[in-house]
């Protein structure tokens, strides 16, 4: 700990913890989450199939993918009119590590 209680990252670069807020303010919504479990269980998807399953209506699905894709925990490939997500483990595991360090 540095001065007054405050918590000192010194390995960790802003950009990274920059990312981690956003990653967590992400998953810190309870459907999201959901949203992650079944993209993770049934990938790849398509927003059909996401609103469909979990019971949602097409906007606000459509809306907590766009929050999904801006923190990178998600990507998307392109099929014709179809648009099929899948997560991004790379960046999740790299978020991981990067609270993993947090934990030292």
């Amino acid at each position: 700990m540095g001065k007054a209680g405050i918590i000192v990252f010194n390995d960790v670069e802003s950009g990274d913890l920059h990312s981690a807020g956003i990653i967590l303010r992400a998953i810190s919504h309870p459907l999201r989450l959901k949203i992650l479990a079944y993209i993770d269980k049934n990938r790849p998807v398509n927003v059909h199939s996401i609103y469909t399953n979990l019971n949602l209506d097409q906007s606000i699905a459509s809306q907590q993918l766009n929050i999904l894709r801006a923190s990178n925990l998600v990507k998307t490939t392109r099929e014709g009119k179809f648009i099929y997500y899948t997560l991004n483990y790379e960046n999740i595991q790299r978020i991981n590590n990067l609270i993993e360090q947090f934990k030292k």
